[in-house]
């Protein structure tokens, strides 16, 4: 861990990004990533992740944008830092982005990306809670969950068999990414991510509760939907995933650590009701709704394997190879295609919110003794 540097990245203060052809966006990435079929597992290099990661954090960011607060995106980093030092991967070089919406919601990337939305962070009431938010997020990073989910909608294969026949099918690759990042995981990985996430937490000397806490505020604020959004969008149901954070926290490490006067002093974002939060119509983003056959057979799959409760069974959503290969590129419209509100017919807010209009990123690096230093000053373990 000797010389640990934890990169982030957020938005440089300029407006309005110029489209890029989809074949010129991903001709780097199509260079550099090989897939590889194996007992039904994609096999990449780290680097290939990280190459992967960049591209679907560059389609996040271009949807969302990215808060522009260099103390903001610091204070997150120190978090999520703390957090990647008791991890798995403590010398990964890990990025934690902001993004600029109000919708409450979270989004893991292959190659270190960890992305919260400003809407999210005003759900939060204190630091343990993001503490246990970012370690979900950065349990879907460790445990390679982005990967093992191109293998089960059967993409592995599709991408191998094109390979070598120009960059379309690579912008496929990091369109299907881009969307696995977008609609959450099954059961089985969400449940992961809640367990290790706050093992984390704990193991870093948070109270324990926090992810518990923060999924129980989303829950509450979610009482009035029909329909399942954001994070209660993916498998499993939110009670299930509630009753076993409560029993788990019950066998981690006890502390009554939440730093909620340090959390304030950084974040002083305000929530928005769903039904106030600016939606965005589909495809004005760069991304086009679909389904491709083989994911959507394998969310069948899932679904049916891993289906909650009929009375809390989500709303899946789908985005196809080929209608993305063609949205991407299209130039923002965001402006244009705005809906009033998030309770428009077909939309999520969640997911469909409006977002701020800079996507370009500036790194920011905290030190070792930087994060010596915050764990200090929160007496955290």
């Amino acid at each position: 861990m000797k010389g640990l540097t934890i990169r982030f990245f957020l938005a440089l203060a300029a407006c309005g990004v110029a489209a890029t052809p989809a074949a010129a966006q991903f001709g780097a990435i199509s260079k550099g990533v090989s897939v590889a079929s194996k007992a039904n597992d994609a096999i990449y290099t780290e680097a290939e992740k990280q190459q992967l990661g960049a591209e679907v954090s560059a389609n996040i960011r271009k949807k969302f944008g990215v808060v522009q607060d260099p103390s903001v995106h610091r204070y997150v980093t120190l978090v999520g830092a703390v957090l990647a030092r008791v991890s798995k991967k403590p010398d990964y070089t890990w990025r934690f982005i902001v993004l600029d919406t109000d919708a409450v919601n979270a989004f893991a990337a292959p190659g270190g990306y960890v992305h919260i939305t400003k809407g999210c962070l005003a759900l939060v009431a204190n630091e343990s809670e993001l503490a246990g938010v970012l370690g979900h997020e950065l349990t879907h990073v460790v445990e390679d969950h982005t990967i093992k989910a191109l293998s089960k909608a059967g993409f592995v294969d599709t991408a191998a068999s094109a390979s070598g026949k120009g960059g379309d099918i690579t912008a496929g690759l990091v369109n299907q990414v881009t969307n696995i990042a977008l609609q959450g995981f099954g059961r089985g990985e969400e449940l992961e991510s809640d367990h290790e996430g706050l093992s984390l937490a704990a193991k870093a000397g948070y109270q324990p509760d926090g992810l518990r806490t923060f999924l129980q505020r989303l829950t509450d604020r979610n009482k009035n939907s029909s329909e399942k959004r954001g994070l209660f969008a993916s498998h499993p149901a939110m009670q299930e995933r509630l009753d076993k954070l409560a029993a788990q926290e019950k066998k981690e490490k006890a502390s009554t650590v939440t730093l909620e006067a340090r959390y304030h002093q950084f974040i002083s974002f305000k929530p928005v009701p769903q039904s106030q939060i600016a939606t965005v119509a589909a495809g004005s983003s760069g991304l086009a709704s679909g389904s491709s056959s083989n994911t959507k057979k394998a969310d069948d799959k899932d679904a049916k394997k891993d289906a909650p409760p009929a009375e809390e069974k989500p709303k899946k959503k789908g985005f196809g190879l080929g209608s993305l290969a063609s949205g991407l590129g299209g130039g923002e419209k965001k402006s244009g295609q705005t809906v009033a509100s998030g309770g428009a017919r077909g939309l999520d807010p969640e997911v469909d919110a409006k977002g701020g209009p800079n996507p370009a990123i500036v790194g920011v690096n905290v030190s070792r003794a930087d994060i010596d230093t915050f764990r200090k000053d929160g007496k955290l373990a």
